[in-house]
């Protein structure tokens, strides 16, 4: 045999290269489906102000602190990287729907529909309103993530109650801070203000240091039925750094 075919029989014997089998996981999907249901459903209730005890707030404020929860476990069992895109999910869709809501209000209601006012003063929505919710949002999941990510390293995997506060404590600060001054700055009393920011907080903050138990169950019954606990060693934390075509581990 010729040393021409010798070479082009070894070079059909080597296999071509694969590439990477991509990470398969059976719940991320379910994760992502409630974290974003939480998040909007959480704006559609914010039209309402509620008092409750001493606590002050918009009616998202009690659902919307799980979206955090849910935002520790995915970091905590998936990655920074794959929370990332879930995010990212989450802010596109929050947009979409205030789009959708702001187109529907300023359509011509139909002959005979008389609940233009109602649409309005529930659903109607301000471009201010839309640009403190998703700037907050954005601010906050992300820091909240990143905190998270960062400390599992520092702390080597131990303290999950220290990950999740924390993160908590730094997210939801810049998430209300941002939101209620960007929304409602100049738009009402001083003191209204600083005691929805207050109010927020504390109630955010104190919900999900009261769910810790249950984010340890949920993180550790996802971490033996994913056989996956993630470190985000060498991990690249910018928040803008996001590809959806990318393998499954993010």
């Amino acid at each position: 045999m010729s040393s021409a075919g010798t070479t082009a029989a070894a070079q059909a014997a080597v296999p071509e290269a694969q590439p990477p089998r991509r990470r398969m996981y059976s719940y991320v999907d379910i994760v992502t489906a409630v974290f974003v249901a939480v998040l909007l459903i959480s704006n559609v209730a914010s039209s309402k102000m509620l008092l409750l005890g001493p606590f002050t707030f918009d009616g998202g404020t009690i659902l919307f602190p799980i979206s955090y929860i849910f935002g520790d476990v995915l970091t905590e069992v998936y990655g920074y990287r794959r929370s990332r895109r879930v995010i990212w999910t989450g802010f596109a869709c929050t947009g979409l729907m205030a789009v959708v809501l702001a187109l529907v209000g300023v359509l011509p209601p139909a002959p005979g529909w008389e609940h233009q006012a109602a649409y309005m003063a529930i659903l109607g929505i301000t471009p201010r309103i839309v640009a403190a919710s998703l700037i907050a949002y954005f601010a906050g999941e992300f820091a909240n993530s990143y905190v998270l990510a960062r400390l599992k390293i520092l702390t080597s995997g131990r303290w999950l109650w220290t990950r999740t506060i924390a993160s908590t404590v730094v997210g939801e600060g810049l998430d209300t801070v941002l939101f209620v001054w960007i929304a409602f700055w100049r738009l009402v009393p001083d003191s209204l203000l600083y005691s929805v920011a207050i109010s927020n907080y504390v109630f955010k903050v104190g919900l999900e240091t009261i769910a810790t138990p249950v984010t340890y169950a949920v993180v550790g019954w996802l971490k033996r039925a994913e056989k996956e606990d993630y470190y985000d060693y060498g991990t690249d934390f910018n928040p803008f750094r996001v590809r959806y075509l990318e393998d499954n581990r993010g």
